[in-house]
């Protein structure tokens, strides 16, 4: 009863804040003289309403929260604000039906970027606004959780970062409270670094801010059906890349390097092995692309490095369609989009380290069967490696790829072909956007699936975004009744 009641605290405090976000939009529609501001008005009434309510019957009691009590808040915030945040979407002037607007903030909280809408330069702007800071809400939120939340529950192997995380910081920052309002403060100045960045290139200022804050965000959504293609002229292109590599970096190591100890972001090994393969998978896109021709060849080192980064870092936004520059290029994007970036930064995914620590748990597998008296411990990122975080691991990569062909079985079911089915699992459960083939590709949306589809790819975007197990676990009896 009292993890109950501390939730629903909690949760009500969200929905006012949720509702308070919806004062933007509600200004800029109302300021641009389109009518969806009765819309924003109506949600965040509605929003803010049921906050307070939730606030005033729990108010007076401690929040004190379970291991169990943490895991059912996590999951059902979520749930219940993309709910609520689907509102707008519901009540505007071209209402989305429920599986549609459901689909459309499940996709902005969760930093997917996927979408249903079409015609967006032809949209209110608050719509547009809302679309954006959804996605930048969502980017700071999961940041939150992972780092106070995830390594407690030895999540994926997250614990190899709670002392990483926290000690460092636990010597200037006494609080996970302090914490989690640094990592604010970081993602609020590079969102507006990246917006003064944008609008100095010749974006104009609307949409270098929605842009700004779905690119540290690395979220995708943009104010074009052409995606960022319809900004990259004047350098904006290089730009993004800056920032979503940013945006997939681990925010806490910002702080880090804020308090004076800025070498800090490159002595991290899961850093040094992100931009290593980003580094790697442009050299060898740019080579392929020159190679192969097809018209590429004046700026294929800035059409590579672009599409590889959005891919990498879960962001998704599209640069041309990669699927036309050949045959090997589409499914190498496919595998891109299972990689994710670092831990603890705005990226979905499966994350470098989870790589990392395989591939060492694989090399001790080897030299033990080369030299089976051979003792030789694991190690990472210079400490040893504990065989709880291995398994850990491995755990992880199993659940994460039998959700993944669980939510592609599903969409077969729907009549999708398996491209289609195959690439739209992949891309909601590692929170990417785009898929492949000709319906959700890169030049096409989510828009023509059944609801059903929708639904499945809803929950896979919000498994995938709070790690599986996160949700997984509230699927087991004994969750409830232990």
């Amino acid at each position: 009863m009292t993890d109950i009641r501390s939730v629903s605290l909690v949760i009500g405090a969200l929905l006012i804040i949720l509702g308070l976000f919806m004062i933007p939009p509600l200004i800029t529609d109302f300021v641009t003289g389109s009518p969806d501001w009765r819309s924003f008005a109506s949600a965040g009434l509605l929003t803010l309403f049921s906050g307070a309510i939730l606030v005033l019957v729990t108010r007076g009691e401690a929040v004190q929260i379970s291991v169990r009590g943490a895991f059912a808040l996590t999951t059902f915030s979520w749930i219940i604000l993309a709910g609520f945040a689907a509102l707008p979407f519901m009540l505007s002037q071209a209402p989305l039906s429920l599986a549609d607007a459901y689909f459309e903030s499940m996709s902005g909280l969760t930093t997917t970027g996927s979408t249903v809408m079409s015609g967006l330069g032809d949209l209110p702007k608050g719509i547009l606004l809302w679309r954006a800071l959804l996605q930048w809400i969502g980017g700071v939120g999961i940041i939150v959780v992972a780092m106070a939340l995830l390594p407690m529950f030895k999540v994926g192997g997250m614990q190899l970062f709670a002392a990483e995380w926290f000690e460092p910081m636990g010597k200037i920052l006494p609080r996970a409270q302090g914490i989690a309002v640094g990592i604010g403060v970081a993602y609020l100045g590079l969102t507006v670094l990246c917006a003064g960045t944008y609008w100095a290139l010749g974006i104009a200022p609307f949409d270098a801010v929605c842009l700004s804050m779905t690119t540290l965000s690395t979220g995708g959504f943009a104010n074009s059906d052409a995606s960022f293609s319809a900004y990259a002229s004047g350098g904006a292109d290089i730009a993004a890349n800056v920032f979503m590599t940013l945006g997939a970096l681990p925010f806490a190591v910002y702080i880090l390097a804020a308090r004076g100890n800025p070498g800090a972001l490159f002595k991290n090994a899961q850093v040094r092995g992100f931009i290593a393969l980003l580094a790697v998978l442009i050299i060898g896109v740019t080579l392929y692309l020159v190679l192969a021709g097809g018209g590429y060849t004046q700026n294929p080192l800035r059409i590579s490095a672009f599409n590889v980064i959005s891919m990498v870092t879960g962001t998704g936004y599209a640069f041309g369609d990669f699927q036309l520059w050949g045959p090997l290029l589409a499914p190498l994007f496919f595998v891109l989009m299972f990689v994710g970036g670092c831990a603890g930064s705005m990226s979905g995914g499966i994350k470098v380290f989870r790589f990392q620590v395989a591939i060492e748990g694989l090399r001790g597998f080897v030299r033990r069967m080369l030299r089976p008296s051979l003792v030789s411990p694991l190690r990472y990122d210079g400490a040893p490696l504990p065989q709880e975080a291995l398994y850990s691991v491995y755990d992880f990569f199993f659940v994460y790829f039998a959700c993944f062909a669980l939510a592609a079985l599903a969409l077969s079911f729907t009549g999708l072909d398996t491209t289609t089915a195959l690439s739209s699992a992949a891309t909601a459960i590692s929170n990417v956007g785009p898929g492949l083939g000709d319906l959700v590709g890169p030049s096409g949306n989510f828009s023509s699936l059944s609801d059903f589809a929708k639904w499945v790819l809803s929950l896979a975007m919000l498994i995938g975004r709070l790690e599986l197990f996160t949700v997984l676990v509230l699927f087991l009896p004994r969750f409830w009744i232990s």
